[in-house]
């Protein structure tokens, strides 16, 4: 069987005038063409070397890619070639890139991303979702390979998302770390060799920024509490933000999830959205009027506390999500005006209501007591959590030393 590989460039420009790149396959002079969709000006290919000139800014990544496909291509041919059995030309090319759309950073990212759907994890949907198109964004195509996500393109990509996109740290790691865990699930799936692998000691490592968590004093809760001449949105607001603070930092979305009927015995049982667990908290004294504000609107035992589920489809995860995200931007929106009305510098959102809860019990509740309140899944989380509000073995060794 007579058969070859080759890489070209096909004299046929699309509407930008670019031209695409291609392998080719010949056998018994008849051929065929898997193009590789990636498109380059004429005048940067170099026909003699079969290869893309430097004067083009993706010449290396190209030619990586080009090269690989090059060489799978070569090795698939000695193979068909090794079973003595005879192919058209058309028939090689089916056998050799039936699978090559899987094989694509795109495809396996889209994969993942439907999973998360699948599971309802909408929040990472959506995040993670806008970090794979920043890969494809930058790309300029959605035909990226895994073999050409080496080193040399995430350090490209990272200057690019903090140039271009004005990334804080933390987001530029947060957009690798989606990178990372679809390369892992291309070698998973056979799609990429881990010896290519950009991640890890001698490589690409992804390590996590400090960031401080900004919590309120008791003093400037109390001020928050206190405030005067807020609007109505204003005060629903606060509400939410005092019974998320309350019951140890709840997240909003389970907030605006608790029932009439989660409420009995002088306490609160509910279930954490995020890992499902099942929690029952004594109602504080403070949380009953934030109740009664809202019983009037109560019409039956089943009906939410708050407002924004109310017309929510409740069958349909992602009305709830929107719902969700929608209500928190306007508890933030509000909450600047209540936070200056209780003349409190620091900018309060919902998020930090579990911030000013830890803040105010630094080292004063026990570490698996804390573990429970804030529903965390591994003791470690809290500890490190927690260390961002523990200060005062420093504090105190700080003084010994200096104050003298």
């Amino acid at each position: 069987m007579s058969s070859n590989a080759k890489i070209v460039i096909r004299k046929k420009p699309n509407k930008k005038g670019l031209y695409p790149l291609a392998i080719r396959i010949t056998k018994n002079r008849q051929s065929t063409y898997h193009y590789i969709g990636h498109y380059i000006d004429l005048k940067d290919w170099d026909d003699k070397n079969l290869r893309v000139k430097k004067s083009n800014p993706n010449s290396e990544r190209l030619n990586n890619l080009l090269s690989t496909r090059l060489l799978e291509a070569s090795k698939a041919l000695l193979d068909l070639q090794s079973d003595k059995k005879d192919f058209s030309a058309n028939q090689i090319k089916e056998i050799l890139f039936s699978g090559s759309k899987a094989n694509t950073f795109y495809e396996v990212a889209k994969d993942f991303l439907d999973e998360l759907e699948a599971n309802k994890k909408l929040p990472q949907l959506s995040t993670d979702k806008a970090r794979v198109n920043h890969v494809i964004k930058y790309n300029k195509s959605k035909q990226l390979t895994f073999p050409e996500i080496n080193e040399t393109f995430l350090r490209k990509f990272r200057i690019y998302l903090k140039k271009e996109l004005n990334l804080s740290e933390r987001s530029v790691v947060n957009n690798l770390v989606v990178i990372r865990t679809i390369y892992n699930r291309a070698i998973k799936m056979d799609v990429v060799d881990r010896k290519l692998y950009p991640f890890g000691s001698g490589k690409i490592r992804i390590k996590f920024p400090e960031t401080e968590k900004i919590g309120l004093t008791k003093k400037e809760i109390k001020s928050f509490e206190s405030a005067k001449n807020l609007t109505n949105n204003e005060t629903h607001a606060r509400n939410i933000w005092l019974f998320s603070f309350y019951f140890a930092g709840i997240r909003a979305a389970d907030v605006l999830k608790i029932r009439w009927s989660d409420i009995y015995d002088g306490r609160l049982h509910y279930r954490m959205n995020k890992n499902a667990k099942l929690l029952s908290l004594k109602i504080p004294e403070k949380v009953f009027s934030i109740l009664e504000y809202y019983k009037s609107e109560e019409q039956n035992d089943n009906d939410f506390v708050f407002p924004e589920m109310k017309k929510a489809d409740l069958k349909n995860a992602k009305d709830v999500y929107a719902k969700t995200k929608t209500a928190t931007k306007k508890f933030n929106k509000y909450l600047v005006g209540v936070a200056r009305k209780a003349k409190v510098t620091k900018k309060v959102t919902m998020h930090i209501a579990r911030h000013s809860f830890g803040h105010i019990s630094e080292d004063k509740i026990p570490i698996k007591m804390l573990q429970k309140l804030y529903r965390h899944s591994s003791v470690t989380t809290t500890i490190k959590y927690q260390a961002n509000f523990i200060h005062k073995d420093a504090d105190d060794a700080l003084d010994s030393v200096v104050n003298f």
